[in-house]
């Protein structure tokens, strides 16, 4: 399966944030999640396992009970159930990877 970006389409979640699947099957998913500075990725969880691979831009992260700051090249884990969020420092990106597909998305 080929994706290209110019043929997905990237939706606006508001406050500074959009998202744009890239691919996803049974049992994978890829997504991108642009950030302007000072947006939030609010604290929740879900079922999923995620890896978190920052693209661009500085972000302060929590996991869990920890928060560390993170820039482009760093990774990120999170196991199912764990309470997570962030905050924009700089403008950036990340590529989210969830197992299972997150379906909520898809709707």
């Amino acid at each position: 399966m080929f994706i290209y970006h110019n043929e997905t389409t990237l939706e606006d979640l508001g406050n500074g944030v959009t998202r744009r699947i890239l691919a996803h099957d049974g049992k994978m998913m890829a997504v991108e999640v642009n950030f302007d500075a000072g947006a939030v990725g609010p604290m929740h969880n879900h079922p999923h396992e995620q890896l978190t691979y920052v693209l661009s831009g500085e972000f302060e992260f929590t996991i869990g009970e920890e928060t560390r700051r993170v820039s482009a090249g760093d990774t990120l884990y999170k196991k199912p159930n764990i309470m997570h969020g962030c905050v924009c420092i700089t403008p950036g990106t990340l590529l989210d990877t969830f197992t299972p597909v997150r379906e909520d998305f898809l709707k």
